[in-house]
């Protein structure tokens, strides 16, 4: 029973980083990168469809993104997409192929998502102390309904403990990692 919630914590706070490395992958830094236009969605045979399954996009160079659209009608949906998106970026077409200048940033910019970096790991930090919450609420109920002892139940807070020190080390690694890469010129 211990086991089960140990592994069930450990694997949330595992899916937490997951999904704050998703969340970083998104924040621009000053290179380009094909996962910029994860999100964006175009209007395809009346079924919003991600650009991704569209088009085929690559990093030309540090700062040009190169979109080749499968269906050539589809080029001037795609540019439009881009544009309403809140990312700021300008598409330019060029036959078949748009291609996304990304501008540098400049240092307020940065300053700006360092900040909102900051914010996606303490949000990452929240919903892992969380989860330990959790474990050691269901814990304290198997301890009520004497399941099982005191120490077996201060042994297993220390072990879950122990993960949640490990998930918030990993959230800080990949926030350095992450703030170094905005604050590169």
């Amino acid at each position: 029973m211990i086991n089960e919630i140990q592994k069930d914590a450990q694997e949330r706070m595992a899916k937490s980083v997951e999904a704050l490395k998703n969340n970083l992958s998104k924040i621009r830094t000053g290179r380009a990168h094909p996962s910029i236009l994860q999100n964006i969605s175009v209007e395809y045979y009346g079924a919003p469809t991600p650009l991704n399954q569209v088009a085929n996009i690559i990093a030309e160079d540090a700062r040009t993104l190169a979109i080749t659209v499968f269906d050539r009608e589809l080029t001037p949906a795609v540019e439009k997409a881009i544009m309403k998106s809140d990312l700021g970026l300008n598409p330019m077409s060029a036959g078949t192929v748009i291609r996304v200048p990304l501008p540098a940033l400049t240092e307020e910019r940065r300053k700006d998502l360092v900040k909102i970096v900051r914010g996606e790991a303490e949000g990452g930090r929240v919903a892992v102390r969380n989860i330990r919450r959790d474990a050691n609420a269901d814990l304290k109920s198997l301890l009520k309904d004497k399941e099982i002892s005191e120490d077996e139940d201060r042994k297993a807070q220390d072990e879950i403990q122990k993960i949640t020190d490990a998930a918030v080390k990993h959230i800080d690694e990949l926030l350095a990692v992450k703030e170094k890469e905005l604050m590169e010129v």
